[in-house]
């Protein structure tokens, strides 16, 4: 089957290099000149494991292509996703669904043949309704059917979970729809991956409602390490004790600085804000949200602390290992080390800076930060070495040589990611997220 993808962000480029591999022909739309004449060269406009390699195999297998021309792109495609930016609404947090009903206008006023329009953007709940009647109004004689196929890609890990899905959900009441749907994910028919159907509705708030939830196990963890710390116990036994439970799972039970990432912060906000205009407010996503955003910046308090408080922490040099909001990304979208960063300026901290793959992005988020070729080259003469984002690189540090290049041993592991006794074993200071 033809698919055409349209946006080449993210989600689009992942999901059409992936549906390729799959066997299918898919060509990526997008409006930007520069990012289609870079993926032709085989260059990607992000950072994601294994991506420009599944890219380039599947470009040379002449399964996968990349245009600008929206008309030619979706030319004789059984299926056409949307897969464009939804970012948060300047002014009241709801979702701006400007790009998504611009491209359903322009797929009307081009489309040509019977097709599936496929949202695979995060959209609230409704908008699959205004897609379908743009495109009515704009083409009243071709058949077509909207779906709701959110995604549920993990940033650094998004083609596996691609693969191996733990479930695909489509929204459309629609038979023949359905039908179309069956055939584009057939491949995965050999894994087992289930397919869950649902109203387009349903569809829509599935995604919502699942990263709400992760959003709100996130930030209880990070309350039960604040408890843990007043009462001494410790908040990674305290995780698994509970994650032990079936009913409850271990997964993002791991204590931290804070959610971040193109998707929690704006999609439960978003949440949030369909909540209110239907007068059903969910309360519980309220707090997550305002806890989430105070414990950034909480973080560099900690930071601060460990430096001996306020006045002494004033010119001291603090070095930041791990800038993006996660490892495996590039990604600075409401990353905690912002908020970290600006706490230790505003005390009067100099701040140095290193992540693997996150500098060039991060550079111009965090201007008072000096960005170092290696982390190494960051701790030299710092007072504090803080670990923010769990890259594999860091979690091997050579203590030894961390204690000579720095001013002072002070280790604060935000991530958790070393032994408490090791670390104290060498020499340092050491402090972590809700352990004694």
């Amino acid at each position: 089957m033809k698919i055409a993808m349209v946006g080449s962000g993210y989600v689009g480029l992942v999901s059409g290099a992936c549906f390729a591999d799959f066997g299918h022909e898919v060509v990526c739309i997008d409006k930007d000149p520069a990012k289609i004449d870079s993926l032709k060269a085989g260059i990607m406009p992000i950072y994601e494991p294994g991506l420009a390699e599944l890219v380039a195999s599947n470009v040379k297998a002449e399964r996968l292509s990349f245009t600008t021309d929206l008309a030619e792109g979706i030319d004789g495609a059984g299926a056409i996703f949307i897969a464009v930016g939804t970012p948060s609404r300047r002014g009241d947090g709801h979702a701006d669904l400007s790009f998504v009903y611009a491209v359903a206008q322009e797929i009307g006023e081009n489309l040509k043949q019977p097709a599936v329009i496929v949202t695979k953007s995060t959209v609230p709940v409704g908008t699959g309704d205004e897609v379908e009647r743009i495109l009515a109004e704009a083409n009243p004689g071709v058949r077509f059917a909207v779906a709701s196929n959110p995604e549920f890609l993990r940033e650094g890990a998004a083609i596996p979970d691609f693969k191996r899905p733990d479930r695909i959900v489509i929204g459309t009441e629609d038979d023949w729809a359905r039908g179309v749907m069956n055939e584009v994910y057939r491949p995965l028919f050999l894994n087992k991956a289930p397919i869950l159907f649902t109203s387009r509705r349903s569809s829509e708030l599935i995604k919502y409602a699942a990263n709400a939830f992760l959003a709100v196990k996130i930030t209880f963890i990070n309350e039960m390490a604040d408890l843990c710390e007043k009462v001494g116990a410790d908040v990674q036994d305290v995780s698994r004790g509970i994650g032990m439970d079936g009913r409850i799972g271990s997964k993002f039970l791991h204590a931290g600085p804070g959610y971040g990432g193109s998707c929690f912060p704006k999609d439960t906000l978003a949440l949030l804000k369909t909540a209110e205009d239907y007068e059903a407010p969910t309360r519980i996503v309220e707090a997550v949200v305002k806890v989430n955003d105070s414990r950034k910046r909480a973080m560099g308090r900690k930071v601060i602390e460990a430096l001996g408080g306020p006045d002494a922490a004033r010119g001291k040099k603090v070095a930041l290992l791990g800038l993006t909001f996660k490892p495996n990304t590039d990604d600075m979208r409401d990353a905690p080390s912002i908020a970290i960063a600006l706490a230790l300026d505003d005390a009067g901290v100099e701040v140095a800076g290193y992540d693997p793959e996150g500098m060039d992005l991060a550079a111009p988020l965090m201007p008072n930060v000096a960005m170092k070729p290696d982390a190494y080259a960051a701790i030299e003469g710092a007072d504090a070495v803080v670990i923010v984002t769990e890259w594999d690189a860091f979690r091997a540090l050579d203590l030894d040589r961390v204690k000579k290049l720095a001013r002072q041993p002070i280790l604060v592991d935000l991530r958790n990611i070393y032994a408490p006794a090791d670390v104290r074993a060498k020499g340092f200071a050491y402090s972590s997220i809700g352990r004694p």
